[in-house]
């Protein structure tokens, strides 16, 4: 296959199951507004002008439509303040607070079932260990003679239980001379090194590119790495302001992305995969198979993040409602989640422009 066509069955692939991940948190919302009681006048796949309708069960209207990316479910009354039975507003609190959510559930179970297969396939991380991965040439941890593999054991005398307690301690000690002790071939090396206070984009201060060890596991014996890891990537994306701040990252890592940027990542991961598939087949396919994974619990968790105009951001108002029966006046809410949904519209743009002018080109 050409390069044109091949880069057009890669769109034509990233289309279709990034399109799946929304489609599937609509189906979230679906799901959990059938089990409240609350009508959905229609459950399109793609988005308008429709095509066809498909089949009508339950009062819902099945639709195809031409845009063929994700989908959408439309409930009697969400967006007005219509309180005929059977309509969004009409239901309880607790009804509309747990359709509401419901994408986001779908979407990190989804991705919580991928890593779980994933640790079948690879391994269980043991995240109380930090590994070496690799180490870039003409860097301070080159010049100490860290290597891949080697078990970080203590910096400074201080244990190494995690990632973020490596990182934290790398970044107090800018500039100035760490003790870093590493366990290698089952034995303790000590070694001097600088973390720099200014360093090239995607290497860090040391320069090295680290990992958590891993262990077979059965399926059973993998749901208890996986849950945890699902819960982990919300903890990082609620930490990284604060990371952000305090200068445990460079802005380069905090950077956001459009669709656009998600596409560039996927192609590069595809890459990749190919040329592992080609070393070793059974390796086929598990890069792009955590990249969803990854997508599908962010996609979950962003939406819960409090913005207008994300399904959070509807938890918000919904919340003195919920807890001291006190109802924000639907104009009010419908407003407010106006003006954010086109600040976020706006953001959008601005990013699939920077992803156009500065394309992400991910670490070697």
């Amino acid at each position: 296959m050409n390069t044109i066509g091949s880069t057009a069955l890669t769109i034509l692939e990233f289309i279709l199951a990034f399109g799946a991940l929304i489609l599937l948190h609509e189906f979230g919302h679906y799901i959990f507004a059938r089990f409240s009681k609350i009508q959905v006048e229609e459950f399109g796949i793609g988005y308008p002008p429709k095509m066809v309708r498909l089949f009508r069960a339950g009062g819902t209207d099945f639709t195809l439509n031409w845009i063929p990316f994700g989908g959408f479910c439309r409930m009697k009354g969400e967006d007005q303040n219509d309180t005929e039975p059977g309509s969004f507003m009409a239901a309880r609190p607790i009804n509309r607070f747990i359709t509401l959510l419901g994408g986001s559930a779908f979407n990190l179970l989804l991705g919580f079932l991928l890593i779980t297969y994933l640790f079948t396939r690879l391994g269980s991380p043991d995240v109380t260990r930090v590994q070496i991965a690799a180490v870039t040439e003409n860097t301070p941890a080159a010049a100490s003679g860290i290597a891949p593999g080697d078990i970080i054991s203590s910096v400074n005398n201080v244990k190494i239980d995690s990632m973020d307690r490596l990182s934290a301690e790398i970044s107090a000690n800018l500039g100035q001379p760490i003790e870093i002790v590493v366990v290698r071939d089952g034995e303790e090396i000590s070694m001097i090194s600088t973390p720099r206070e200014e360093w090239p984009e995607n290497q860090g201060p040391l320069g090295i590119t680290i990992t958590n060890p891993t262990k077979k596991v059965t399926f059973f014996q993998a749901v208890p790495g996986a849950f945890l890891t699902t819960l982990d990537q919300g903890y990082q994306l609620i930490m990284l302001p604060v990371r952000l701040i305090s200068g445990q990252i460079a802005p380069s890592e905090a950077r956001m992305v459009s669709v656009k940027g998600i596409y560039d990542i996927y192609a590069q991961v595809q890459t990749a995969d190919q040329q592992e598939a080609a070393e070793n087949p059974e390796m086929a396919g598990l890069n792009t198979l955590y990249f969803f994974a990854v997508i599908s619990i962010a996609l979950g968790y962003t939406n819960l993040l409090p913005i207008p105009a994300l399904d959070g951001g509807r938890i918000l108002f919904l919340l003195p409602e919920l807890l001291f029966k006190k109802k924000i006046p639907a104009a009010l809410e419908g407003r407010v989640h106006m003006v954010f949904f086109a600040l976020l519209i706006t953001l959008m743009v601005v990013l699939i422009i920077n992803d156009i002018v500065n394309p992400i080109v991910l670490p070697k």
